[in-house]
Protein backbone atom coordinates (compact mmCIF):
# COMPACT_ATOMS: atom_id res chain seq x y z
CA UNK A 1 0.00 0.00 0.00
CA UNK A 2 1.31 3.27 -0.75
CA UNK A 3 -0.57 6.38 1.08
CA UNK A 4 0.76 10.04 0.80
CA UNK A 5 1.57 11.63 4.20
CA UNK A 6 -1.17 14.36 3.11
CA UNK A 7 -3.78 11.90 2.35
CA UNK A 8 -6.70 11.64 5.32
CA UNK A 9 -7.84 8.14 5.83
CA UNK A 10 -10.69 7.08 8.20
CA UNK A 11 -9.93 4.04 10.49
CA UNK A 12 -12.94 2.59 9.64
CA UNK A 13 -11.97 2.71 5.85
CA UNK A 14 -11.23 -0.44 4.20
CA UNK A 15 -8.51 -0.80 2.03
CA UNK A 16 -7.30 -3.59 -0.15
CA UNK A 17 -3.81 -4.78 -1.46
CA UNK A 18 -1.48 -2.64 -3.25
CA UNK A 19 -3.55 0.40 -3.20
CA UNK A 20 -2.08 3.95 -4.06
CA UNK A 21 -3.72 6.72 -2.34
CA UNK A 22 -2.55 10.30 -3.61
CA UNK A 23 -1.52 13.57 -1.54
CA UNK A 24 -4.83 15.76 0.22
CA UNK A 25 -7.01 12.96 -1.00
CA UNK A 26 -9.89 12.07 2.10
CA UNK A 27 -11.63 8.36 2.24
CA UNK A 28 -13.99 8.80 4.46
CA UNK A 29 -15.83 5.79 6.86
CA UNK A 30 -17.87 3.61 4.64
CA UNK A 31 -15.39 3.35 2.50
CA UNK A 32 -14.21 -0.60 0.68
CA UNK A 33 -11.34 0.08 -1.57
CA UNK A 34 -10.58 -3.08 -3.10
CA UNK A 35 -7.19 -4.83 -4.45
CA UNK A 36 -4.63 -2.71 -7.04
CA UNK A 37 -6.79 0.90 -6.96
CA UNK A 38 -4.90 4.06 -7.76
CA UNK A 39 -6.56 7.27 -6.36
CA UNK A 40 -4.70 10.58 -6.90
CA UNK A 41 -4.27 13.64 -5.36
CA UNK A 42 -7.05 16.14 -3.83
CA UNK A 43 -10.35 13.10 -3.81
CA UNK A 44 -13.03 13.05 -1.68
CA UNK A 45 -14.30 9.02 -1.46
CA UNK A 46 -17.18 8.70 0.56
CA UNK A 47 -19.18 11.92 1.77
CA UNK A 48 -21.85 11.36 2.91
CA UNK A 49 -25.24 13.47 2.66
CA UNK A 50 -29.15 12.91 3.89
CA UNK A 51 -29.66 10.42 0.57
CA UNK A 52 -26.98 7.75 1.33
CA UNK A 53 -28.24 6.21 4.51
CA UNK A 54 -24.70 6.07 5.69
CA UNK A 55 -24.34 2.69 3.35
CA UNK A 56 -20.52 2.01 1.91
CA UNK A 57 -19.16 2.85 -1.39
CA UNK A 58 -17.26 0.04 -2.66
CA UNK A 59 -14.51 0.72 -5.72
CA UNK A 60 -14.14 -2.44 -7.37
CA UNK A 61 -10.40 -4.08 -8.18
CA UNK A 62 -8.09 -2.84 -10.14
CA UNK A 63 -9.85 0.97 -10.40
CA UNK A 64 -8.21 4.37 -11.17
CA UNK A 65 -9.73 7.45 -10.49
CA UNK A 66 -7.69 10.79 -11.06
CA UNK A 67 -7.65 14.12 -9.39
CA UNK A 68 -10.08 16.42 -7.93
CA UNK A 69 -12.61 13.67 -8.15
CA UNK A 70 -15.83 13.55 -5.50
CA UNK A 71 -17.06 10.13 -4.73
CA UNK A 72 -20.16 10.04 -2.07
CA UNK A 73 -21.01 6.89 -0.45
CA UNK A 74 -23.70 4.36 -0.83
CA UNK A 75 -22.69 3.16 -4.51
CA UNK A 76 -21.32 -0.01 -5.94
CA UNK A 77 -18.49 -0.18 -8.90
CA UNK A 78 -17.22 -2.91 -10.73
CA UNK A 79 -13.92 -4.13 -11.17
CA UNK A 80 -11.48 -1.85 -13.50
CA UNK A 81 -13.86 1.49 -12.95
CA UNK A 82 -11.95 4.32 -15.03
CA UNK A 83 -12.31 8.33 -14.18
CA UNK A 84 -10.76 11.33 -16.08
CA UNK A 85 -10.42 14.63 -13.44
CA UNK A 86 -13.14 16.13 -11.38
CA UNK A 87 -15.42 13.44 -11.73
CA UNK A 88 -18.25 13.71 -9.36
CA UNK A 89 -20.40 10.85 -8.59
CA UNK A 90 -23.41 10.95 -6.18
CA UNK A 91 -24.88 8.81 -4.01
CA UNK A 92 -26.47 5.11 -5.05
CA UNK A 93 -24.95 4.49 -8.47
CA UNK A 94 -24.76 1.25 -9.21
CA UNK A 95 -22.03 -0.05 -11.67
CA UNK A 96 -21.14 -3.00 -13.64
CA UNK A 97 -17.48 -3.60 -14.95
CA UNK A 98 -15.03 -1.33 -16.51
CA UNK A 99 -17.15 2.08 -16.34
CA UNK A 100 -15.40 4.80 -17.65
CA UNK A 101 -16.22 8.69 -16.31
CA UNK A 102 -14.65 11.52 -18.41
CA UNK A 103 -13.35 14.80 -17.19
CA UNK A 104 -15.65 17.09 -15.71
CA UNK A 105 -18.37 14.43 -16.30
CA UNK A 106 -21.25 14.01 -13.39
CA UNK A 107 -23.60 11.39 -12.35
CA UNK A 108 -26.09 12.84 -9.90
CA UNK A 109 -26.91 9.44 -8.52
CA UNK A 110 -29.91 6.95 -7.98
CA UNK A 111 -28.63 5.29 -11.09
CA UNK A 112 -28.15 1.87 -12.57
CA UNK A 113 -25.15 1.60 -14.87
CA UNK A 114 -24.04 -1.69 -17.18
CA UNK A 115 -21.06 -2.93 -18.28
CA UNK A 116 -18.24 -1.40 -20.45
CA UNK A 117 -19.95 1.81 -20.70
CA UNK A 118 -18.40 4.98 -21.63
CA UNK A 119 -19.21 8.14 -21.17
CA UNK A 120 -16.72 10.80 -22.35
CA UNK A 121 -15.55 14.37 -21.18
CA UNK A 122 -18.56 16.75 -19.54
CA UNK A 123 -21.12 14.38 -19.48
CA UNK A 124 -24.69 14.93 -17.35
CA UNK A 125 -26.40 11.84 -15.94
CA UNK A 126 -29.32 12.56 -14.33
CA UNK A 127 -31.22 10.94 -11.49
CA UNK A 128 -33.12 7.79 -12.23
CA UNK A 129 -31.24 7.00 -15.41
CA UNK A 130 -30.85 3.33 -16.45
CA UNK A 131 -28.23 2.56 -19.01
CA UNK A 132 -27.61 -0.75 -20.02
CA UNK A 133 -23.94 -2.75 -21.19
CA UNK A 134 -21.44 -1.47 -23.95
CA UNK A 135 -22.95 2.19 -23.95
CA UNK A 136 -21.02 4.97 -25.53
CA UNK A 137 -22.28 8.84 -24.32
CA UNK A 138 -20.03 11.61 -26.23
CA UNK A 139 -19.22 14.70 -24.41
CA UNK A 140 -21.97 17.28 -23.38
CA UNK A 141 -24.67 14.94 -23.68
CA UNK A 142 -27.50 15.53 -21.03
CA UNK A 143 -29.62 12.84 -19.46
CA UNK A 144 -32.78 14.91 -18.14
CA UNK A 145 -35.59 13.82 -15.35
CA UNK A 146 -37.62 16.24 -14.43
CA UNK A 147 -40.23 16.52 -17.08
CA UNK A 148 -41.57 20.15 -16.18
CA UNK A 149 -38.92 21.69 -13.94
CA UNK A 150 -38.51 22.66 -11.64
CA UNK A 151 -40.40 19.64 -9.54
CA UNK A 152 -40.19 16.96 -7.23
CA UNK A 153 -40.88 14.76 -10.32
CA UNK A 154 -38.06 12.55 -11.66
CA UNK A 155 -38.38 10.39 -14.48
CA UNK A 156 -34.64 8.85 -15.66
CA UNK A 157 -33.63 8.30 -19.00
CA UNK A 158 -33.63 4.37 -20.18
CA UNK A 159 -30.67 3.51 -22.31
CA UNK A 160 -30.12 0.28 -23.14
CA UNK A 161 -27.23 -1.68 -24.81
CA UNK A 162 -24.90 -0.69 -27.71
CA UNK A 163 -26.50 2.35 -28.26
CA UNK A 164 -24.41 5.68 -29.03
CA UNK A 165 -25.30 8.78 -28.39
CA UNK A 166 -23.49 11.51 -29.95
CA UNK A 167 -21.87 15.08 -28.71
CA UNK A 168 -24.26 17.79 -27.36
CA UNK A 169 -27.31 15.77 -27.41
CA UNK A 170 -30.47 15.95 -25.09
CA UNK A 171 -32.58 13.57 -23.91
CA UNK A 172 -35.46 14.18 -21.93
CA UNK A 173 -37.21 12.47 -19.37
CA UNK A 174 -38.46 9.51 -19.61
CA UNK A 175 -37.29 8.73 -22.86
CA UNK A 176 -36.39 4.96 -24.08
CA UNK A 177 -33.32 5.03 -26.11
CA UNK A 178 -32.96 1.47 -27.85
CA UNK A 179 -30.91 -0.65 -28.01
CA UNK A 180 -28.09 -0.50 -30.83
CA UNK A 181 -29.53 3.06 -31.50
CA UNK A 182 -27.36 6.04 -32.74
CA UNK A 183 -28.43 9.73 -31.76
CA UNK A 184 -26.51 11.75 -34.10
CA UNK A 185 -25.03 15.15 -32.76
CA UNK A 186 -26.90 18.29 -31.68
CA UNK A 187 -30.04 16.16 -31.01
CA UNK A 188 -33.18 16.25 -29.14
CA UNK A 189 -34.61 13.42 -28.12
CA UNK A 190 -38.48 13.84 -26.85
CA UNK A 191 -39.80 10.26 -27.68
CA UNK A 192 -39.14 6.60 -27.51
CA UNK A 193 -36.89 5.20 -30.20
CA UNK A 194 -36.57 2.07 -32.24
CA UNK A 195 -33.41 -0.50 -32.17
CA UNK A 196 -30.64 -0.10 -34.80
CA UNK A 197 -31.90 3.40 -36.15
CA UNK A 198 -30.41 6.54 -36.39
CA UNK A 199 -32.39 9.16 -34.98
CA UNK A 200 -31.17 13.24 -35.50
CA UNK A 201 -32.60 16.69 -35.19
CA UNK A 202 -34.58 19.01 -32.64
CA UNK A 203 -36.82 17.54 -31.86
CA UNK A 204 -35.15 14.29 -33.50
CA UNK A 205 -36.86 12.21 -35.86
CA UNK A 206 -36.05 8.43 -37.09
CA UNK A 207 -33.79 8.85 -40.44
CA UNK A 208 -32.64 5.28 -41.58
CA UNK A 209 -31.33 2.16 -40.05
CA UNK A 210 -28.19 3.20 -38.71
CA UNK A 211 -26.59 0.21 -40.72
CA UNK A 212 -26.71 2.60 -43.50
CA UNK A 213 -23.92 4.86 -42.47
CA UNK A 214 -20.76 3.71 -44.13
CA UNK A 215 -17.30 4.03 -42.27
CA UNK A 216 -14.85 6.67 -43.65
CA UNK A 217 -11.93 4.49 -43.92
CA UNK A 218 -12.34 3.39 -47.62
CA UNK A 219 -13.78 0.15 -46.92
CA UNK A 220 -16.99 1.37 -46.95
CA UNK A 221 -18.46 -1.09 -44.18
CA UNK A 222 -21.43 -0.67 -42.32
CA UNK A 223 -20.32 1.82 -39.37
CA UNK A 224 -22.98 0.02 -37.53
CA UNK A 225 -23.54 -2.20 -35.46
CA UNK A 226 -19.92 -0.92 -34.31
CA UNK A 227 -19.19 -3.78 -32.51
CA UNK A 228 -18.54 -5.24 -35.98
CA UNK A 229 -15.81 -3.03 -36.49
CA UNK A 230 -14.36 -1.50 -33.25
CA UNK A 231 -13.06 -3.62 -30.27
CA UNK A 232 -10.40 -1.85 -28.68
CA UNK A 233 -10.34 -1.30 -24.83
CA UNK A 234 -12.54 -4.84 -25.16
CA UNK A 235 -11.43 -8.45 -23.23
CA UNK A 236 -10.94 -10.92 -25.74
CA UNK A 237 -13.76 -12.73 -24.77
CA UNK A 238 -16.36 -10.29 -25.13
CA UNK A 239 -14.86 -9.72 -28.54
CA UNK A 240 -15.30 -13.38 -29.39
CA UNK A 241 -18.61 -13.35 -28.45
CA UNK A 242 -19.15 -10.12 -30.42
CA UNK A 243 -17.65 -12.17 -33.74
CA UNK A 244 -19.98 -15.00 -32.82
CA UNK A 245 -22.93 -12.91 -33.64
CA UNK A 246 -21.93 -11.92 -37.14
Amino acid sequence: MKIHPSAIISEKAEIGKNVEIGQFTTIYDNVIIEDNVKIEGYCEIGVSNNLSEGKNIVIGNNSYIRSHSIFYEGSIFGDGLITGHRVTVREKTFAGKNLQIGTLSDIQGHCEIGDYVRFHSNVHIGQKSKIGHYVWIFPYVVLTNDPHPPSNTLQGVTVEDYAVIATQSVVLPNVKIAKGCLISAHSLVTSNTEDNMLYSGSPARKICLASKIRLKDGTRRPAYPWIKHFQRGYPEEIVKFWESLT
